[in-house]
């Protein structure tokens, strides 16, 4: 375990929990899920799937930021969403997120998140260097 290297931004919410925002192993960085935290805030920014998975990117973008990665580094992204019906909408968002990269993905619908979150995403990232 004293390989790993803990990956925390001020930009992103802060973990309520025994975990980290993410962690990088052998050049890897593993995010853990982000919900649409305002982290400052701390509260979710809206009740609407499109508020919050902009705000799922924007978190996910500075956990990124911080470990020195961009979106062009992430190789996987696991999208969880309470309802499937949103997906239409979550999926164009997400495409101006990454704009032209695409990486692997799983999207899956799930029965509740935290906080009665719609959508929730974690990734995997290469670290540059």
């Amino acid at each position: 375990m004293s390989d790993l290297q803990t990956v925390h931004s001020e930009q992103a919410p802060n973990v309520v929990g025994p975990y980290s925002q993410a962690v990088i192993d052998k050049g890897v960085l593993y995010a853990s899920g982000q919900i649409g935290l305002d982290p400052l805030a701390g509260k979710m920014v809206a009740d609407d799937v499109e508020a919050q998975v902009k705000q799922v990117t924007k978190n996910l973008s500075a956990v990124l930021a911080e470990a020195g990665c961009g979106t062009n580094d992430i190789l996987k992204v696991n999208i969880f969403l309470t309802d499937m019906g949103d997906f239409p909408r979550v999926n164009e968002i997400y495409a101006a997120w990454l704009g032209d990269h695409r990486p692997a993905r799983a999207t899956v619908a799930v029965a509740a998140l935290p906080l009665a979150a719609k959508v929730e995403m974690d990734l995997l990232a290469r670290v540059p260097g």
